[in-house]
């Protein structure tokens, strides 16, 4: 390019080039870039200009040249497809008319914080260093799907704003950074691509707002993370969607708030999660699915559980924070598939670790519960047999309260009435308790059920007690049985 062709403000970008000068064209540190199609001549730079400088611009001996612009117009568009720049790039505060393409380039280094953009396309770009689009806006969409960036990837305070756009507004897609995608406080209307992407670092959502209603907020589908994900007090309205992803340390839910409703809120189904922390949010509004997946720590707030849950072979190996059996248990009651025998063995286990044997039993006795309500109506009439006796054995004492009651009534009426002696000169004197206690227990004998014949109305109560000892030693094995079995 003509240096001659060159307008005054493009000049002085020129001249600062080969030393790596930075060029600042605004007038006040808080100008907003919003306002750069206003900018006249004295501060409009073409983006023809800026590819010659990347591409061979001058360069002076000991010097490192480097384009570093702030507040400047960029008209026409960044074309560098293919291109390697061995310089570092940064146009911060910039206002760009036009959509920068950097298809499959190679970059040492890329800054636009600040700017305003229409959108960028960077499909399968290489940055030899770090990305940087630091409280950028953007109006349009912006790919990155491919990309791979040596160091990190700075998204803070972000904006891209594309209802209309035809897919995600933020693609990254198979994207892959050597350090960490840093992006607290990120704005996105539309949704965020990162579907096989690969973070060696951390994934910082803390404070997003993600907003795409009829699909996913973040599509996030086997993604791999080498540290973990910060996404506390996360806004996502449209579904959030881990499913595959493996994350060593912690997926960091607290106090985000989950919204799609008629659909699934969160996905995190066939996951590898060190620690998974959904807690002192907002409750989730829509499905929660956690099937498959295999968690070490999971935190879960009762309060923030919705209406829906999906938690078929869920693996967990402590659950916390510590509450009753009475606050877990309906989780397990709105599972989305029904009856999940397997939840329940997982709750279970996570109350015996912890040492809490009653919450154990009490989870195992509502399995039972609602284990019955599939049964036939005779499964269903025995199973209410056992657990009015005892409990399907983990109520052992109840089956003592009916034997004392029953006691009482037989040892109460034939104390009053005592039955007539079948042989009056070979029977024994007449014990109203073991009586009764020969007529309940069906194996033990004290030798008074066959020596005393009641008649009418206390013939049948003799009838009566002793089915009712058959049908409580009957249920009380049962229970027992299936009680030992468990430990």
């Amino acid at each position: 390019m003509e240096t001659n062709d060159l307008t005054p403000a493009e000049a002085r970008v020129w001249r600062a080039f080969a030393t790596g000068e930075a060029v600042d064209f605004r007038a006040a540190a808080d100008e907003d870039a919003a306002d750069g199609g206003t900018w006249g001549p004295e501060r409009t730079v073409r983006a023809s200009v800026l590819r010659a400088l990347l591409l061979a611009g001058p360069q002076r001996e000991g010097e490192t040249a480097s384009l570093s612009v702030a507040g400047a117009r960029v008209t026409g568009p960044l074309e560098l497809p293919y291109a390697t720049v061995d310089h570092p790039v940064r146009l911060r505060h910039c206002h760009f008319d036009e959509v920068p393409r950097l298809y499959a380039a190679r970059l040492r280094e890329l800054n636009l914080s600040e700017s305003v953009l229409p959108g960028l396309i960077s499909h399968a770009v290489r940055v030899d260093g770090v990305l940087r689009l630091t409280r950028t806006r953007f109006g349009g969409m912006v790919r990155l799907g491919g990309a791979e960036v040596t160091g990190s990837l700075y998204l803070e305070s972000t904006r891209i704003d594309a209802p209309d756009a035809e897919g995600p507004v933020l693609q990254l897609n198979q994207a892959v950074l050597g350090a960490d995608l840093w992006a607290p406080g990120l704005r996105t209307r539309g949704q965020v691509r990162l579907t096989g992407a690969s973070v060696s670092g951390t994934l910082n959502l803390r404070d997003a707002d993600l907003d795409a209603p009829d699909g996913a907020a973040l599509d996030a589908q086997n993604l791999v993370v080498g540290s973990g994900v910060g996404a506390s007090c996360l806004r996502a309205r449209g579904r959030v969607d881990f499913r595959g992803a493996r994350i060593p340390g912690t997926l960091d839910l607290l106090h985000a708030s989950l919204s799609r409703p008629g659909g699934t809120a969160l996905r995190a189904s066939s996951c590898v999660i060190g620690e998974l922390w959904l807690r002192r949010g907002d409750r989730v509004v829509g499905a929660l699915n956690l099937r498959r997946s295999q968690i070490d720590i999971l935190t879960l707030g009762p309060e923030m559980l919705p209406d829906e849950v999906y938690l078929s072979d869920l693996t967990f190996t402590a659950l916390a924070p510590h509450e009753p059996a009475e606050r877990r248990l309906p989780m397990l009651e709105r599972d989305g598939d029904g009856y999940v025998p397997y939840a329940y063995e997982q709750l279970t286990a996570a109350y015996r670790r912890i040492g809490d044997d009653d919450a154990a039993r009490r989870v195992q006795l509502a399995k039972q519960r609602r284990q019955r309500r599939t049964l036939p109506w005779y499964g269903r009439a025995w199973g209410l047999l056992q657990d009015a006796a005892v409990g399907y054995g983990f109520r052992p004492l109840r089956a003592g309260g009916w034997l004392l009651s029953l006691l009482a009534v037989g040892s109460v009426t034939y104390g009053l009435r005592p039955p007539p002696p079948l042989k009056p000169a070979e029977s024994p004197d007449f014990d109203p308790v073991f009586y009764t206690l020969d007529l309940l227990l069906p194996v033990i004998s004290f030798g008074q059920e066959n020596a005393f014949a009641p008649e009418g109305g206390y013939q049948t109560l003799s009838y009566v007690l002793i089915v009712m000892g058959w049908i409580l030693a009957t249920t009380v094995v049962a229970g027992v049985t299936r009680s030992v079995s468990r430990q």
